[in-house]
């Protein structure tokens, strides 16, 4: 299981939300911190890459259809580090264009190191 740390904003977005959307949320990040890698290499992570709106190469997102949440997440993978990046709805391309900030705000850290834990 990789570790799982969360920036400061994202923690605030997931203790924003009811409580038992919390605890979907966290069963199904714990789930997919087992193997966050790509599908492509046996894991559950779901690639993001780059459109006209946003460039996400190297991120992965979680989707909680029935709960209307999207989670993105980047990888440390020297340490086994899965980083949360953003915890918010999934309207339009919302939750994309506020990860994509955080990924301009932290750089190459989202990548390299650990933040918050729970």
């Amino acid at each position: 299981m990789w570790q799982i740390t969360f920036l400061p904003e994202a923690k605030k977005e997931l203790f924003k939300l009811d409580k038992q959307i919390q605890k979907i949320v966290l069963a199904g990040i714990r789930k997919v911190s087992k193997n966050p890698l790509p599908q492509s290499e046996g894991g559950y992570g779901k690639p993001l890459g780059s459109n006209q709106s946003t460039n996400l190469t190297g991120f992965f997102k979680i989707k909680f259809k029935d709960v209307g949440i999207r989670v993105i997440y980047a990888l440390a993978p020297s340490q086994k580090i899965m980083n949360i990046v953003a915890v918010l709805p999934r309207e339009d391309d919302y939750c994309y264009k506020v990860a994509e900030k955080r990924k301009k705000k932290y750089g190459k850290d989202v990548f390299k190191k650990s933040f918050e834990n729970l």
